[in-house]
């Protein structure tokens, strides 16, 4: 399968034919603290606006106007907590669209549709490097999530 990695420091892009699996890219095993993975499909760009905060025990990000977007994102986001708050606002029109994290301990703690609207809570897990991660399948509409330390 054929994909990108992007650094989100420096928009730098690397492509492979390797399979995507985040620590196959690099994202998360420590190369690189702040990465989007792009596999396959339709990527998001510029044209999306997509607005990324990322801080400690506070993550959120938001992208309007996508259109058949089909890639699959991966962060590392540092919680100093052992559970999360995830308010969910967007709107998926098409395709799908999946929100999971996976704590320290690579434990998935949340797996949801990021078509549900809301603020819900994750499973307890272990502090430290969460891998957030969201799949879209031709997904049309806007994203915008938030994932906060309680």
């Amino acid at each position: 399968m054929k994909h990108e990695r992007r650094d989100a420091f420096t928009a730098e892009i690397t492509e492979s034919t390797e399979g995507c699996y985040p620590c196959d890219l690099g994202v998360l095993c420590g190369e690189y603290r702040n990465a989007i993975a792009a596999c396959s499909g339709n990527v998001i760009g510029p044209d999306n606006q997509l607005a990324v905060s990322h801080a400690t025990d506070n993550f959120q990000l938001q992208a309007p106007g996508l259109v058949n977007i089909s890639p699959t994102l991966y962060y590392l986001w540092q919680n100093t907590g052992t559970s999360a708050n995830v308010n969910q606002s967007g709107t998926v029109t098409a395709g799908s669209a999946t929100l999971t994290i996976i704590d320290q301990a690579g434990t998935t703690v949340y797996l949801a549709n990021l078509g549900d609207t809301g603020t819900f809570q994750s499973s307890a897990g272990l502090a430290g490097g969460w891998t957030i991660r969201v799949e879209l399948h031709g997904m049309s509409g806007t994203l915008n999530f938030r994932v906060q330390k309680p």
